[in-house]
């Protein structure tokens, strides 16, 4: 396949996604039965956004241009991609950066995500056989190449081992922070909201901390925030809720909580699901070097916009490592 197919395909994968007919709303109506985090809400937040800002012609032939992609692959190596499951289609960047730069790819999906990615490539071969040449799913990723590799801290250092003497990209855990001056609107306020529960915390473009001026009123912030208030009706967030406020009172700490999150005190940047994490400082900071390998994004006026944590473009890269460089260099 040349870049124009490629290309072409992608497209049709968007407007497959868009048109939103009753065989891809059975899938994702199947990926919410198999990982009960991936409610509704979110699998059409995050299958929308990627229709919106990746699969789209002047947004896909922009990006391949200014990376001089050939027109055809001439010698395509295979890349193993191991992907991870936190939210709905997570690792589509990798797989979709694999596809357009003309490499072959064996997956490895995660057990919270086998749904969604394994149709919209079954999709894809429909309508050209010629891409089950090019992707393939596998528990095991032998042979490869190269790799591309999304976990945890620990997961990450047997990626480290396996695959050291290959070209690889290995990503870690990571989070995201906000800084505020005290003086963000409302309007501002309710798109951080969005930068905060969105997939219920768990993406690595979330907000699970924000640094605040000494004095701040916390009153606005905890009732704008209430636009996610429905999120506590889901079982599995109220769990969470309900245990880390329970460590809270045993522990004797104070926090604030409009009912549908806990803010506490804390220097860590990683907080638990159904809590967001605060400090004071006494002069705006920039983000300090020493977190800089563990933070995603910085939510606020010296960073991303409130509200856009979590709708990347295409070379908006995880962990700041450039994938489609990386795969062209192969």
């Amino acid at each position: 396949m040349d870049l124009q197919t490629r290309t072409d395909l992608l497209c049709r994968l968007g407007d497959h996604i868009r048109e939103n007919g009753s065989e891809w709303q059975a899938v994702k109506e199947r990926a919410g039965w198999e990982n009960p985090w991936f409610i509704p809400e979110f699998v059409e937040l995050a299958t929308t956004a990627i229709a919106r800002d990746f699969l789209k012609r002047e947004k896909l032939i922009p990006w391949a241009g200014a990376y001089k992609v050939p027109a055809t692959q001439i010698h395509p190596k295979t890349v193993g991609i191991v992907m991870a499951g936190n939210i709905p289609l997570v690792g589509f960047h990798d797989f979709l950066a694999t596809f357009i730069s003309g490499h072959r790819q064996l997956i490895k999906l995660s057990t919270k995500d086998q749904v969604l990615l394994k149709h919209l490539v079954e999709k894809l071969t429909e309508w050209n056989p010629t891409v089950a040449e090019y992707v393939s799913f596998s528990e095991m990723l032998k042979g490869c190449n190269a790799y591309i590799a999304t976990g945890s801290n620990n997961s990450a250092r047997y990626f480290e081992f396996y695959f050291n003497k290959y070209p690889h990209i290995i990503r870690r855990n990571r989070t995201s922070i906000a800084i505020l001056n005290g003086k963000e609107t409302r309007v501002e306020l309710g798109n951080l909201a969005d930068d905060v529960y969105q997939y219920f915390g768990l993406g690595c473009r979330n907000v699970t901390k924000i640094y605040v001026p000494q004095d701040y009123d916390f009153t606005l912030l905890l009732d704008v925030f209430r636009k996610y208030d429905h999120l506590i009706d889901f079982h599995k967030y109220k769990n969470n809720y309900d245990y880390q406020l329970a460590i809270l009172i045993l522990n004797k700490q104070y926090f604030m909580s409009n009912g549908s999150i806990l803010l506490a005190e804390n220097k860590s940047l990683f907080s638990p699901i159904s809590q967001l994490h605060y400090e004071h400082y006494k002069e705006e900071p920039n983000t300090p070097n020493e977190i800089k390998d563990q933070v995603q994004c910085v939510i606020g006026r010296k960073g991303i916009e409130f509200g856009m944590a979590q709708q990347p473009g295409l070379a908006d890269y995880a962990d700041g490592s450039d994938t489609l460089q990386f795969l062209l260099s192969l």
